[in-house]
This record gives structure tokens, sequence and C-alpha cells, in this order.
């Protein structure tokens, strides 16, 4: 065959199938959970240093808070409680020295840190889930603790443990007393979730040893191995803080953030095919268990791995936790403070294709609903070029957060006479809260959809969002229209666990 009409059918016959795969890997999700974690313990993230006053403290949470807006996040996790004490006012534990430089100090009066978060957050479309680390008491040995603190008033609760002050889980008043801290804060404050990280029992320093024996020998609960029982204690408190969370507030979402792997094949042929620390053996923390017994909503193993990675690659990790979800959504912890770092273990890290295509694998498993980045700071310095990559492409366009049905599948009503007058300084909409659904509940959010006249009218396309808000406003000036050109706008409803309704409108304007 004459090499014009190969090339010919080759063109006319390959480059449209190319054509169609490129739109449809270019086509992002409208649902996806894009977090970021915002750490708050040696002021890592958020406030960057101690004793800035609370404009400063604002200003900052605010940048911050713009930065994962733009690009395309739709959730934080706020560290509220880091060692014991809090980031927020009504706590019956001490300030959190992390803020004002010493435990105990208020900053100003009147001004709540986890309030305001909750509000500058809900007004951008991100939902903020409250981290708390259940055990850890204090840092290092040589941390300055108030006499007010816990570990003085309260020393027999905790066992001692490189240095730092754990919480002993396997005394009950333990897991009670961590259980109605969090409650206080549900109860308390609109927040979108509850969060856990990975520090369960401590991961192992060689020469220590866990000095929990007498509360093995007070509290046995039936079992007769230590490594055992120890498991049990942390599946003891997750669980009672699930029922605890869901009984007073169903809608607020609660789930945990593993180390990423949870035992290895040789440990068990329900393994994944790796080689590394595992929950199960060294962490105490049988996170598997967690999911099938259906008492978290979403889990979020650190895969803090590259495909390279020989004991543990990322996408081996990836199908593990994807076949072993339960039904429960699946959020994969992702390694940004190691992008373009030079780590000896692995130089995979230096290739900015790595992350970029972590996401695309994400994306190609229908189980994995989205991934959380550690942490804030890093997609401003080392992980830059991750942070364009989202903004470029991966998250060009908004998300809403994915449904939980086991939680609430009924969906709001649809918001009703909605209004578009242009205006010089662009477009004003109106409209009206809807009617309480079947489940009581009316809008907590709205998404706002914009289409050029002559547009096909798509709202499962995110590019037609215009704006997602987690407030209930019934109002919205838009001032990006072009003047002279022809808009249509419809609007949605959200609930508090971002169930949308049918949409109002449409409803045509020309932008004057």
């Amino acid at each position: 065959m004459h090499k014009s009409t190969i090339f010919l059918l080759f063109v006319l016959i390959v480059l449209p199938l190319f054509s169609i795969a490129q739109n449809t890997t270019k086509i992002a999700p409208k649902r996806e959970f894009r977090g970021v974690w915002v750490a708050s313990v040696s002021n890592i993230d958020w406030p960057s240093k101690q004793g800035l006053t609370a404009d400063q403290q604002k200003q900052e949470l605010i940048a911050i808070l713009e930065q994962h807006k733009k690009s395309g996040l739709n959730a934080v996790m706020l560290q509220i409680r880091p060692t014991a004490d809090a980031l927020y006012a009504k706590s019956r534990e001490l300030w959190s020295h992390w803020l004002m430089g010493k435990q105990g100090l208020a900053p100003t009066p009147g001004y709540d840190p986890l309030e305001f978060a909750i509000k500058e957050a809900h007004f951008r479309g991100i939902e903020l889930h409250a981290w708390f680390n259940p055990y850890r008491a204090t840092m290092t040995a040589t941390q300055v603790v108030s006499p007010d603190h816990i570990v003085k008033k309260r020393p027999e609760l905790f066992y001692t443990y490189g240095g730092q002050k754990l919480f002993d889980p396997g005394i009950p008043e333990v897991r009670e007393y961590i259980t109605q801290i969090i409650l206080d804060v549900v109860k308390s404050y609109n927040i979108d979730g509850v969060h856990f990280d990975d520090y369960f029992y401590p991961y192992q320093i060689a020469g220590q040893r866990i000095n929990d024996s007498s509360t093995f020998s007070k509290y046995p609960n039936g079992f007769t191995k230590i490594n055992d029982w120890r498991r049990n204690n942390v599946d003891l408190l997750i669980k009672m803080v699930n029922d605890s969370v869901h009984h007073y507030k169903k809608y607020i979402k609660f789930g945990v953030s593993p180390f990423g792997i949870w035992r290895n094949y040789r440990e068990d042929t329900l393994g994944s095919k790796t080689n590394g620390l595992s929950n199960y053996e060294e962490l105490y923390a049988d996170s598997r268990k967690w999911i099938k017994e259906g008492w978290v909503d979403y889990i979020n193993p650190q895969i803090y791995f590259t495909f390279n990675r020989s004991a543990a690659p990322f996408g081996v990790l990836l199908d593990w936790w994807g076949n072993n979800t339960f039904g429960r959504h699946l959020y994969i912890g992702q390694a940004a403070y190691l992008v373009n770092t030079v780590t000896r273990v692995d130089p995979t890290w230096m290739r900015l294709t790595e992350v970029p295509n972590q996401i695309r694998a994400m994306r190609q498993n229908n189980r994995v609903q989205g991934s959380i980045f550690f942490s804030s700071k890093s997609l401003s310095t080392n992980a830059k070029s991750l942070t364009d990559s989202l903004r470029n492409d991966f998250y060009k366009y908004p998300a809403l957060p994915p449904q939980m049905p086991w939680l609430d599948d009924v969906m709001p009503n649809q918001p009703q006479t909605l209004t578009a007058d242009a205006l010089p300084d662009g477009v004003n909409l109106k409209w009206t809260k809807p009617a309480p659904a079947k489940d009581g509940e009316t809008a907590s959010g709205y998404v706002i959809y914009r289409f050029v006249e002559g547009e096909k009218v798509n709202i499962l396309d995110p590019k037609n969002i215009l704006r997602i808000s987690f407030e209930d406003f019934t109002f919205y000036l838009d001032s990006s229209v072009e003047k002279g050109k022809r808009y249509n706008y419809l609007v949605t409803a959200l609930d508090r666990l971002k169930n949308e309704s049918e949409p109002s409108g449409p409803v045509g304007v020309q932008a004057k």
C-alpha cells in the first residue's frame, strides 16, 4: 500500500480516537474530594508562628483558604487539637501554645479561631474537617506544660514513650474523655467532619517500650495477648467516636487517615503485596476492620510512596485499598511535602510527573473518590509545580464533595423564584430558600451555573459551575460578565451532606 494512503488512513482512523481519549481524560469529575491538611503542631502551616495577633492569624488563614480555592480544593483538615490542647474557644482543655506561645493563654477576647475558619471556608465552598490527635499530649520531653494541663492534673492517664506523654488507650476513662472532647466540638461548631490522622499507639523507637502492662492487667477485656488487646482498645475508641458523632449530628462525616499499609501479604494473605511497616502489627491499628464494620465514613490511607518504591509501590497500595473499601469512601493521602525533594530512599520524588500520574491513576480507579495533600505549605513551596497542575489541569473546574448515601440520600428541594437583573457592575442573582425536604432539611449551600447564550445547558459538566458556597445566602453578584453578552443561569440547593437539588431556572439576561 502507498505510504500516503497509509498516512491518510491513520489520520482518519487513529486521530479521531485520540481526540476522544483526550476529551475523556480532560473532563474532570463533578464530584471529587480534594482536601489538604492544615497543620498547627510546630506551626507547620497555620499559624506560621506563635504570638501573632488575631488579625494576623485571620489574614494568614484567609490567604491559605484563597490559595486552595484557586487550586480547586474543596476541603481542609484543620488541626484543632494537636497536643491535648485547643485552637478553639469552647473547650474543656487549655488554649494551645501553638497559638499565643504559652499554653492556656487566650488570643483576643471574642476571637474563636475555629469559628472564624469554618465561616471563611464555607464562604469559599470548602468543607472544614476538625482534625484531632486523640492520644498525643506533649511533643517532646522538654515541652513546657501548664500546671493546669491534664498531664499534670491526671498523670495516671498517661504513659511516656520517646519523651512524649501519650494517653493510655487501655483505660476506659481515657476513651470516654477523648470522645467527650470531640463531642464538645460536634455540638458547638458547624464543622463538616471529624478527622483522625495516623497517631494511635506510637511508631516504634529502638530501645523504647510501651509501659501499659499494668493497664492490661487491670482492664484485660477478655484478652490474653497484649497486642490483640491494644488493637481492641483502638477499635473501641473508633466505634465510640463514630456512634457518638452520628448520634448528635448524623451529617458530620467521620474519617481516619492511617499509615498506608494495613498488613503485608507475608503477615496476612488479605494484606497487600508490600514489605513495610504495617498499621496492624506495629501501630495496633486495624484500619481495614474499621471500614469493614462501617465505623468510618471515609478512610484516607497515607500512601506516601512513589510508583517505583519497591517495598511499597503506590500502584499496589492504591489497588489494594480500592479492593477493601466495603462501600465507604476512599481518599488517598498524597505526599506534597516530598515533591521535588531529594531523598536517599526514593529519588523518584524529583520527577514532577509523579503526583500528577498518581492523580490519573486514582481517577481510573472507580473506587477512589479523591485525595488529601500533606501539607498546605508544601503546595506553595516545594510543590508549586503540583499546584500549577491542579489549577491548570486536574482541578481547573470546581467540584462538589462526593455523596454519602448511607448517611443521607434525600435531596433538598430546589430554590424558588430565581431572578437575574443586569446592573452596571454585573448580573445580580436572587432566589428564595427552598421548603424543607421530607427529611426536614432545607438548603445549607448553593451552586450557581452559568451558560453563554446558545451553549448547551448541562449541569453535569463542572466547567459550567460559576460558584459553590456552603452558606445559606440567597443572592450573588456575578461581576465577571462581559457587557452585551447574554447569559443563562441556574441555581441548585445543597444540604449538609452535599446532596444537590434539581435546578431552578434557567433565567436569561443580557449583561450591561
